[in-house]
């Protein structure tokens, strides 16, 4: 219960802290105030986006490893491993699809701002889709996590982790050297979280001073954008897979569920709502064993409505910043959420780590992520929900493909 309370508190510090940063920058909205929130008060935000670009190299690395070897032996997993990583890869890749979708029609229509910002240089706005395919995988072992390169650290998180599996007992003391810095490595993030306050202050300050209010405006059309989102996903990809594959009335399967997608959408917590998932899910016939399997895992790996905030939230700081994102960029955002979502912790917060390993990998600005992180905890309840219903239509469809 204190740890549910503390999560809900520091929800409500960044909140504040991001009134508080717009209301001091509307103050400052003058020539000489706005140059001096960006000469005071910017590098202490500064410093906090400093902090989150150095935890996101060892955060990927590290609960990707973790997250592949919580798999077990890929030998007992078998068929219903094989089936269920196929679900939620491809779940999740179309649930990144949805959001940008969804955000470059709020694009378009002039639904976002854009802030008064010119000192961007693009390197990938060039590439195309084959260089971009080309450069996921690495040359060397040290150069992805030297200069963050997020989709090849993410193959060698995937290599390592898959290798730890099938060397068996060896490799399993080397998954326990893994497990053991990924629970350093998250103490840690803990840490820079816990100043997010500080940081979303400064650099929302900043923002409001030299942009004017008008910036503010656009968070309710993000946060909208993102739930449009949602529920396109839910209504499309999971009525469909309820239909198609699980052989059941979409509307039985939402009636199902609905208690654990009501509890999901308050705790915004998918461990915390997983014992009510499984009952949910056994209720409406699913495999014990395959629920047993497929659900926990789930709530461990497959993060759709992530995936979908990952997809709106970069196209609004694009376009916040003036930048118009290429093909190339898209297809980076695509596999890096989509990899991303194995590696997404269950702790409050970890979601903008995973943002900021997105953003870098279309190289925008991280600073961007002050302008979501204080109503965070509202795009927070809906991926909650998506991710755990995404879960459900999952062991469904894998439990009627174990019966045939």
């Amino acid at each position: 219960m204190e740890k549910k309370q503390s999560k809900f508190g520091l929800a409500g510090w960044i909140f504040v802290a991001m009134l508080a940063g717009a209301l001091v920058g509307a103050m400052c909205t003058g020539e000489a105030a706005a140059a001096f929130t960006t000469k005071y008060i910017k590098p202490f935000g500064t410093i906090y986006v400093n902090l989150l670009k150095f935890m996101v190299v060892p955060v990927v690395l590290f609960s990707i490893v973790d997250g592949v070897i919580s798999l077990g032996d890929i030998k007992k997993v078998g068929a219903i491993g094989g089936k269920t990583m196929v679900y939620y890869m491809l779940t999740t890749a179309l649930a990144v699809v949805v959001g940008l979708g969804v955000a470059l029609s709020f694009k378009n229509a002039g639904l976002f701002p854009v802030l008064e910002t010119t000192d961007l240089a693009y390197e990938a706005k060039n590439s195309n889709i084959m260089d971009v395919i080309v450069n996921i995988f690495p040359s060397n072992w040290l150069s992805p996590l030297v200069n963050a390169d997020m989709l090849q650290t993410i193959v060698i998180a995937l290599f390592f982790g898959t290798a730890i599996l099938m060397t068996g007992d060896k490799g399993g003391k080397v998954g326990e050297i893994f497990n053991a810095v990924y629970a350093v490595v998250m103490q840690i993030m803990m840490i820079v979280i816990h100043i997010t306050p500080i940081g979303v202050f400064c650099l929302m300050c900043n923002v409001v001073a030299v942009n004017g209010p008008k910036v503010l405006g656009a968070l309710g059309m993000a946060i909208l954008c993102a739930y449009i989102g949602y529920l396109i996903h839910v209504i499309v990809v999971y009525g469909l897979s309820a239909k198609l594959l699980a052989k059941m009335s979409p509307i039985a399967f939402f009636k199902g569920m609905a208690p654990a997608m009501i509890t999901a959408f308050t705790t915004t917590s998918s461990a915390a709502t997983l014992p009510l998932t499984i009952e949910c899910c056994n209720k409406l016939g699913a495999d014990k064993q395959v629920s047993s399997f497929v659900l926990p895992l789930g709530a461990t790996i497959n993060m759709d409505g992530t995936a979908i905030y990952m997809g709106v939230t970069s196209v609004f700081i694009a376009f916040c910043y003036g930048v118009d994102l290429s093909i190339a960029q898209m297809v980076t955002i695509v596999l890096t959420a989509t990899l991303a979502s194995i590696g997404t912790a269950g702790v409050s917060g970890a979601g903008m780590i995973m943002l900021a390993m997105v953003l870098q990998s279309v190289g925008l600005p991280v600073e961007g992520i002050a302008l979501i992180a204080g109503v965070d905890k509202l795009f927070d309840m809906g991926r909650t929900c998506l991710n755990i219903t995404g879960d459900a239509t999952c062991a469904l469809a894998v439990s009627r493909a174990q019966k045939k």
